[in-house]
């Protein structure tokens, strides 16, 4: 997550409903949410977790050979699981960072001859803070949670699209650079889209699910009342999936990450999904954000459940996620 400066001490210190659907006359009716029979499987989870946050990567600042180590990890998952480059590679060069950075961009052509025309963007950063300047016994910023949790989610995504082949429209799968930097990688990618004429349906960014909040619902979205993408997700998956976080409110988290930077040029929904409550996590920004402290059946589960929905959107025969007016 791009750095909350005011936040930051503040986080140091402390840090099943019936879905409804309203019809043409008003009247609420029972929406059947999707069955999913896919398994994610936890190992899968632990493993690709345990690798993008390991030492040998260095806190993947961008521009540096941490984050080069990671590009290429994710170029080859991308590779394994049948997902094309986008563009002429996976590699997405940002515009507006030097030395060399990239996004990591794969597609998934949707099955509908119509639909297909319509993308999905589901996307999380690679990127961290690095190492630490002060000497001190653990100078490497892992970055775990934030947001090496949010990649495996979506990398967990694309294995199950790639191998279910249950997409209708075209899924952009995107892991950005520079979110650490000011959202350079999103940014950079939003204009090029923007010149293609891009056909955005929603944006589905995913940060820091590492570990899980104890509320009655399993996560909050950014920026929950400019859209309708919070029923939506419940009325799909059957479940108290997204609440509100006043916080989330209070710290204006949704323009804080990616999904700003779709929303502004597209003005389409472009949201982000968190678990991180300012109460359940003390080490946002912190050596100590390593895998070993991330709750990987919690994430096996938040994937798990998210998949009725991110299916859902990718099927629907019509846009059914529309913005608030």
């Amino acid at each position: 997550m791009k750095k909350l400066y005011f936040l930051l001490p503040f986080v140091l210190l402390s840090c099943k409903s019936n879905p409804s659907a309203v019809n043409e006359n008003g009247a609420k009716k029972s929406s059947k949410p999707v069955e999913i029979t896919y398994k994610v499987a936890e190992t899968e989870v632990s493993d690709f977790l345990k690798y993008l946050s390991s030492d040998e990567l260095e806190g993947r600042e961008t521009g540096t050979k941490g984050i080069e180590k990671a590009a290429i990890f994710l170029e080859d998952f991308f590779k394994k699981n049948n997902i094309k480059p986008y563009f002429a590679s996976y590699r997405d060069t940002l515009t507006n960072f030097n030395p060399p950075a990239y996004n990591i961009v794969g597609v998934l052509e949707g099955t509908d001859p119509v639909l297909k025309k319509e993308f999905v963007v589901l996307s999380a950063h690679y990127d961290h803070i690095g190492l630490e300047k002060k000497q001190q016994p653990d100078v490497i910023n892992n970055g775990a949670n934030d947001d090496a949790s949010g990649v495996t989610a979506v990398a967990q995504m694309a294995k199950y699209f790639s191998e279910t082949k249950s997409n209708k429209r075209s899924i952009l799968f995107v892991f950005f650079a520079g979110e650490e930097k000011g959202l350079l990688g999103s940014k950079s990618l939003v204009q090029k889209l923007k010149k293609q004429d891009f056909n955005l349906y929603v944006q589905l960014n995913i940060e820091m699910i590492g570990v899980p909040m104890k509320r009655d619902y399993l996560a909050y979205i950014t920026g929950f009342d400019k859209s309708n993408m919070a029923e939506k997700i419940n009325e799909y998956t059957g479940k108290k999936t997204i609440g509100f976080l006043p916080k989330e409110a209070e710290y204006k988290l949704f323009y804080r990450s990616d999904n700003y930077s779709f929303y502004d040029v597209f003005k389409k929904p472009c949201q982000s999904i968190s678990t991180f409550d300012f109460e359940n996590f003390e080490f946002y920004h912190h050596v100590s954000d390593e895998f070993k402290v991330m709750d990987i059946p919690h994430m096996t589960s938040f994937i798990q459940e998210f998949l009725p929905a991110v299916t859902k959107i990718t099927t629907s025969p019509t846009e059914e996620i529309t913005m608030n007016k």
